[in-house]
């Protein structure tokens, strides 16, 4: 589920927000009153999306937007003539009075967005450091010299052994290295 956290300077209007979001089946991670209690629910998550107004109590919407960690994006709920300055930087607006299917619908693309982009980096393959490839190289070529396997052989040992074992690669070859030069 994508991280909601609706920051209103009065916790009543935060709790009907709220509300609102979790009868459409949105999971509201927290609310807030100030910028930097939202800063710190964040705080550990990985993405989502954060539900403001133009001024909080601490601070206005462009500082929170400056602190959102990567991964985050922001929905302002704003005036009309408010709004209209907010263009252009990355944030969407909602005006009001907020009709609420807009905020259902609003929300609900932001977070296909969130998911969408959670999904592409999750495919991305992971990058090695180069004594983690040291490592899966030293110990394929110990399984070539001391096992007679081709380099394919030993690359698919040691992708079963990390399989069954439940360890990632790296440190199944690590194991192998340790194991062998004993």
């Amino acid at each position: 589920m994508t991280n909601i956290i609706v920051v209103l300077p009065k916790l009543e209007e935060a709790k009907g927000v709220k509300s609102i979001l979790v009868r459409s089946g949105f999971q509201v991670t927290g609310i807030c009153t100030t910028g930097t209690q939202a800063i710190s629910q964040m705080d550990g998550l990985n993405d989502g999306i954060v539900i403001c107004s133009y001024k909080l109590a601490d601070m206005i919407y462009t500082e929170l937007h400056d602190d959102l960690p990567e991964g985050f994006e922001m929905l302002l709920m704003a005036s009309r003539n408010l709004i209209s300055e907010c263009y252009g930087n990355g944030i969407v607006c909602l005006s009001m009075p907020l009709k609420v299917q807009d905020l259902i619908n609003t929300v609900n693309l932001m977070v296909e967005g969130v998911e969408r982009r959670r999904r592409k980096r999750r495919m991305q393959p992971k990058t090695r450091n180069a004594a983690d490839e040291k490592a899966i190289k030293d110990a394929k070529e110990l399984l070539m010299a001391r096992n007679h396997m081709t380099e394919e052989e030993a690359h698919r040992y040691l992708q079963k052994t990390s399989m069954d074992s439940g360890t990632n690669l790296v440190e199944t070859a690590q194991m192998v290295l340790s194991m062998m030069t004993e």
